[in-house]
């Protein structure tokens, strides 16, 4: 079985909405990692020397290659990384091995069965 590693880089606001949205699409889990700060096209505001920015969650989530596009789009659709400048971004990167993932494996089997 092959996997793709999805990173998401998203406000605290729409994790759990992003999270729910994944696993509807079959992903198994996720990694969250709070408290993540990062600058887009548009600098972040400041005032008085305090940057004005909403908190962002960096999501790692290890998916089944031919569930990942589906999760993918599904991820940018609820969190409208498209319509909205500085709401996110997500991108999916081949993972060459993975241990540790075997409850995972035994779950995603008949799933992806129906895919393939």
């Amino acid at each position: 079985m092959r996997f793709k590693l999805i990173i998401v880089f998203v406000e605290d606001s729409k994790t759990d909405l992003i999270m729910d949205a994944a696993r509807e699409h079959g992903a198994t889990g996720a990694t969250v990692i709070s408290n993540a700060r990062g600058e887009g096209v548009k600098q972040a505001r400041t005032f008085f020397g305090l940057t004005l920015e909403t908190q962002r969650d960096v999501l790692l989530l290890l998916v089944e290659e031919h569930l990942s596009r589906t999760i993918l789009e599904a991820i940018a659709r609820v969190a409208e990384f498209d319509e909205k400048s500085g709401t996110g971004i997500a991108f999916q990167v081949d993972v060459e091995d993975a241990i540790g993932v075997f409850h995972q494996v035994e779950k995603l089997v008949p799933v992806v069965e129906e895919e393939i």
